[in-house]
């Protein structure tokens, strides 16, 4: 699977041409099944919680806030 900032979850294909979806905060809370929504396949995701427990969305800044650009002259 790979992370889509687009959706904001991580994505993997599906055979119907979609994408089977599961976000970080599904996985944080011990889901593991990324469905399709545009059919009724679904896929168990198998990955060790422990990885997810201390990790920032792609994107996002370690404290959990957005990243904010700066200004440089």
């Amino acid at each position: 699977m790979s992370w889509n900032d687009e959706l904001n979850a991580y994505t993997y294909t599906c055979p119907c041409g979609d994408l089977f979806q599961i976000t970080l905060e599904e996985l944080r809370s011990g889901e593991d099944i990324a469905r399709c929504p545009s059919c009724s396949l679904y896929i168990t995701v198998v990955y060790n919680p422990e990885d997810f427990e201390d990790v920032a969305e792609p994107g996002t800044a370690v404290d959990g806030g957005s990243a904010q650009p700066i200004l440089v002259a």
